[in-house]
């Protein structure tokens, strides 16, 4: 049978009014309109005044809130009692509860926490201060307190200081009570500058790290610290009937005191009035007499004081390297140190030769050859 063929007008008409109906309502790129935005002029009205309304009853609540906390006793701090602190140990409460003096009677809300916690740290034995607020009336207060690292002596006094050069006070009982037992150091001055004190604990710190490195624990052997040059830890080592000044300088700590102990009762033997030894150069020692005398080269090495050098001036402890051809190290501290001492030591002998001559000019051959000399001028910066 012949097929039947639908009516093509019918077809697109019935594709429009599906077209029709599941088209959207809006133009083809057009966004939404959100909820918040109403398409009439009385919609949006009515959305602000329901907008306005929300925020001014949280506003309400929020200043009724605020005013019950301000007025409310239970948040009011009544007394000492109220501040609780931790970590106390070397601080007394009675040191502590002045910073909050003011705040006795006050609203919790209105103590400053930042503010209580920078006065507590101008406290010289704290180190670190947590504040906090405990509702609906105490604050507590976490105390960190310093670590003394060493003994400090000015003048007579001696106290204690930490690893950053804080400089801290403590009675002859107390120390006593704690057992310290710490090196003594000098030349740590509460007049110099915070930075300037740290970097001579530096110095300090590395030497006894260096010392304790090989688990031996050298620091033991050592009493007493001089860092008043950052370049140069001057030690006092202790030995039988005397101490030794030995200089260490800025680096290889470890290396030098193994050194100085290795030859120390060689040189004492050798050398009875033996004073100070400076270790700062890699191939040779220096060591001073009591007398003020240096000698160099007690490292077996060939170099020695030339013919007419004059020595040191004695008592002058720093002349560790005067008339000495010493081979300077690695470090640029003992670099320019070296380079300054050879200065001084032509100087000294242009003027020794000088002196030497009578006022005609001539060279006296029977002038007795000079064993002093003139103090050298102080090291400048």
């Amino acid at each position: 049978m012949p097929l039947e063929f639908g009516d093509g007008d019918e077809d697109d008409n019935a594709r429009n009014d599906s077209q029709r109906f599941s088209r959207p309502r809006f133009r083809y790129g057009e966004p939404r309109r959100p909820w918040w935005r109403p398409a009439s002029k009385a919609g949006r009205i009515f959305f602000g005044l329901c907008a306005l309304t929300v925020l001014g009853g949280l506003t309400a609540v929020g200043l009724a809130l605020k005013t019950y906390l301000d007025r409310d006793a239970r948040f009011r701090i009544a007394g000492t009692e109220n501040i609780q602190a931790t970590g106390l140990t070397e601080i007394s409460r009675a040191q502590m509860l002045p910073v909050f003096g003011e705040d006795i009677g006050r609203n919790i809300f209105y103590v400053s926490l930042s503010e209580r916690r920078k006065q507590l740290e101008q406290i010289p034995w704290v180190e670190r201060a947590t504040v906090m607020r405990l509702l609906p009336d105490r604050i507590r207060v976490s105390i960190v307190e310093r670590q003394p690292v060493a003994f400090t002596r000015q003048g007579n006094q001696i106290g204690l200081v930490d690893a950053h050069g804080v400089l801290l006070s403590m009675s002859a009982a107390a120390m006593a009570r704690h057992h310290y037992s710490f090196p003594v150091l000098t030349g740590i001055d509460p007049g110099d500058p915070a930075a300037a004190r740290r970097t001579r604990m530096d110095v300090y710190l590395r030497l006894m790290s260096e010392l304790d490195s090989t688990g031996q624990l050298y620091s033991r052997q050592i009493s007493e610290i001089d860092l008043t040059d950052p370049e140069d830890a001057r030690v006092l080592m202790p030995e039988q009937g005397t101490d030794i000044l030995a200089h260490f300088g800025e680096d290889h700590f470890l290396e030098r005191y193994q050194r100085y102990q290795a030859h120390i009762a060689e040189w004492r033997q050798q050398y009875p009035h033996l004073a100070a030894v400076d270790l700062r150069y890699d191939q040779q020692v220096v060591l001073e007499m009591a007398s003020g005398k240096t000698t160099a080269d007690a490292m077996g090495a060939d170099a020695k004081p030339e013919a007419g050098e004059p020595a040191a001036t004695p008592g002058n402890g720093d002349a560790a390297a005067k008339g000495a051809h010493a081979k300077p190290g690695n470090s640029a501290a003992v670099r320019r140190k070296a380079a300054l001492d050879k200065k001084r030591a032509e100087a000294r002998r242009t003027a020794l030769h000088s002196a030497r001559r009578n006022p005609a000019g001539t060279t006296s051959e029977s002038a007795p050859r000079s064993t002093r000399a003139e103090a050298p001028p102080a090291q400048g910066g």
